[in-house]
């Protein structure tokens, strides 16, 4: 099992949904563009979002194990994965690669 690195490439904020739809709150997301987790295989990386990793983690978990060419040919680099957290007032997208370093038992 291999270790993959996880990426925040970007961040969206929807003002006229959030307006429109969402109950006031203090403070949704603490991640910011550019910040890096490593996944020890299948393993949630601390301080990444768990609504994010619940999203991703069946990606993590394929590419983590060999998986690869994930939807045929949808990336360029087959052993990668383009996901987005499914906050719908703001989503946020993550690059998953699996790397050559093997995972910690």
């Amino acid at each position: 099992m291999k270790k993959c690195r996880i990426t925040v490439m970007r961040m969206a904020r929807y003002e006229d949904l959030i307006q429109r739809y969402e109950n006031p709150i203090d403070h949704a997301c603490d991640l910011r563009e550019g910040q890096v987790f490593l996944a020890n295989g299948w393993r949630r990386p601390e301080g990444l979002c768990l609504s994010a990793w619940e999203t991703m983690s069946p990606f993590v978990l394929a590419l983590s194990h060999g998986g690869e060419n994930l939807y045929d040919g949808w990336m360029q680099d087959k052993k990668s994965a383009m996901i987005s957290c499914n906050d719908g007032f703001r989503p946020v997208s993550f690059l998953i690669e699996a790397l050559e370093e093997e995972a910690a038992d």
